[in-house]
């Protein structure tokens, strides 16, 4: 393949690269996918997501065994051409894509199963956006975080939600503003496979008719500063909500610099899923020449 034909998306802001190659023939380098993704030399993104159906990959082969109907898989890649686990807004834009592109055709208020390497994913279409159920979350251990633009290291609470997160409150938004995120904040002690770092802050006034309202910035392991993570949006909610205690609610809203995403935690049989809801917008086509990358 030398010619790939794309399609570029984003959810609030967090944007990505996306292409069908259904029985997975046609996969991308690492290299490629770095060079699609730089904002200066190629077409610019935050990552690749490759349509691929989940029985052309091994791991979708072990979804396809937790549940039948997850046809499609979201291979998803980092700007940097390294595979992650999940991504809660490209997630939602791969939906999108799906449904655009007449790949799928879920009746209305049917759930769409998506497979991913942190598991099934189940998403919903609504009238405003997509809202994905991410599943099971844990405490993870806390680390030791400094930041370009803070004085000293601030401790970060641990949370995996089949990708990694630490998260790190703030004192105000002046500190949260005077972030540099440019530069890759430094854990301690350092995880194995790196994590995505969520700092927060909560607005004035914290609740809103029962709804929490904090803000959120953050660095994408292998991406960097990007306008809007959605996994993170939910770890931030979930840290903020724990640091807080019994008094907190499990409605959230969460603004990142790209716009506002919902977080909710309901019980379920097998135990606190947590929820992601926002927009997610498709904003053109093309093709581009690989060979030239």
């Amino acid at each position: 393949m030398t010619t790939l034909a794309f399609t570029k998306g984003h959810g609030t802001g967090n944007d990505f690269v996306l292409f069908t190659d259904p029985e997975g023939e046609s996969p991308l380098t690492p290299e490629q996918i770095a060079a699609i993704c730089d904002r200066r030399f190629g077409i610019g993104a935050d990552g690749v997501i490759r349509a691929v159906r989940s029985r052309a990959l091994p791991e979708g082969a072990a979804i396809l065994a937790e549940e039948p109907e997850a046809e499609w898989f979201m291979d998803y890649w980092n700007a940097d051409g390294t595979p992650a686990e999940m991504c809660g807004n490209g997630i939602r834009v791969y939906a999108h894509y799906l449904i655009t592109e007449g790949l799928v055709a879920p009746e209305r208020r049917d759930t769409l199963p998506i497979g991913t390497r942190a598991g099934v994913k189940d998403v919903l279409a609504g009238v405003s956006g997509y809202t994905v159920d991410l599943g099971r979350w844990r405490l993870a251990p806390e680390r030791l975080v400094a930041a370009s633009g803070l004085d000293v290291a601030r401790p970060g609470l641990g949370i995996d939600l089949g990708n990694p997160h630490v998260v790190v409150a703030l004192a105000n938004g002046g500190e949260l503003d005077g972030l540099d995120l440019a530069k890759i904040p430094a854990l301690d002690p350092l995880p194995e496979s790196g994590a995505n770092v969520e700092f927060v802050v909560p607005e004035d006034p914290l609740l809103k008719n029962g709804v929490a309202h904090i803000r959120m910035r953050v660095h994408e392991r292998g991406v960097g500063e990007t306008l809007s993570c959605g996994t993170g949006t939910a770890a931030a909610a979930l840290a903020f909500r724990h640091w807080g205690g019994d008094g907190m609610p499990n409605h959230w809203s969460v603004e990142v610099p790209g716009g506002r995403l919902g977080v909710r935690m309901f019980p379920t049989e097998e135990g606190e899923h947590v929820s992601l809801s926002g927009p997610a917008e498709l904003v053109y086509r093309g093709e581009i020449d690989l060979s030239t990358l």
